[in-house]
C-alpha cells in the first residue's frame, strides 16, 4: 500500500465516527456534495472581478454547507489575504482544496467499503486514489460512487436471498428492492428496509 493511501486511511479511520453523518449518502436522492464554482456565481472572469466580487464569490463557497474542511480553510485564508490571493484561490486554489476534500471523502468511503466487503466500491476507490485526478475524483463522488455502491448493494441483497431460512416477508422485500433496481432503493433496503421487515 502506498504511504499516501495509508495516511489517508489512518485519517479516515480516525475521523469516521465524526464524519459518518456527513459522508455522501444517496438514500435521500443525493449522491454527493454539490460543488460551487466561481464561474457559476458570476459571469465576470476572475481576473476582472472587483475586490467585492471576489469576496462575494468566496463567501458563496463558504456558505455552501457541503464545503469540506480543506475548502473552508483555504477560502478563509484567501479572504484574509490580498486581492491576488483571492484570485488565486478562485482560479486554482479552490480546485486543489476540493481535491483534498474529495481524497479524504474517498478514503472514508473506502474504509467503510472495506469493512462491508463492497468489492466494486473498493476497486473504484483504489483506482481513483492511485490516479489522483481531481476531475475523476469529483465525477466519481457525484455519479460513480452511487452506481458502484448500487452494484455492491445488489450483490449483498442477492446473497441475502440465498441464505437458508429467510422469512417470506424478507424475501419479498429483497426481491422488490432488486426488481426496482434503483440505487436509492437498493441502498435503503440494505441500510434500513431489511431491518424493518425483520423487526
Amino acid at each position: 500500500m502506498r504511504p499516501t493511501r495509508a495516511l489517508l486511511l489512518v485519517v479516515a479511520t480516525a475521523l469516521t465516527p465524526a464524519l459518518l453523518f456527513t459522508a455522501p449518502a444517496f438514500a435521500n436522492g443525493s449522491a454527493a456534495p454539490a460543488t460551487t464554482s466561481a464561474a457559476t456565481m458570476s459571469d465576470t472572469p476572475v481576473d476582472e472581478m472587483s475586490e467585492d466580487e471576489l469576496r462575494a464569490a468566496i463567501a458563496a463557497i463558504l456558505a455552501d454547507e457541503d464545503s469540506g474542511r480543506g475548502v473552508v480553510r483555504e477560502a478563509n485564508e484567501a479572504l484574509n489575504g490580498t486581492v491576488d490571493d483571492m484570485r488565486t484561490f478562485l482560479k486554482t486554489g479552490y480546485r486543489l482544496a476540493q481535491a483534498e476534500d474529495d481524497r479524504v471523502a474517498i478514503a472514508r468511503i473506502l474504509h467503510v467499503a472495506t469493512q462491508n466487503n463492497d468489492k466494486r466500491v473498493i476497486e473504484e476507490a483504489n483506482k481513483l486514489l492511485d490516479n489522483n485526478s481531481p476531475e475523476e475524483m469529483r465525477a466519481w463522488l457525484e455519479t460513480g460512487y452511487r452506481l458502484a455502491q448500487a452494484e455492491d448493494d445488489a450483490v449483498y441483497i442477492a446473497r441475502l436471498l440465498a441464505t437458508p431460512n429467510i422469512s417470506d416477508s424478507l424475501r419479498a422485500a429483497a426481491n422488490a428492492a432488486l426488481d426496482d433496481g434503483s440505487p436509492e432503493t437498493l441502498r435503503y433496503f440494505r441500510e434500513v428496509g431489511q431491518y424493518e421487515v425483520a423487526g
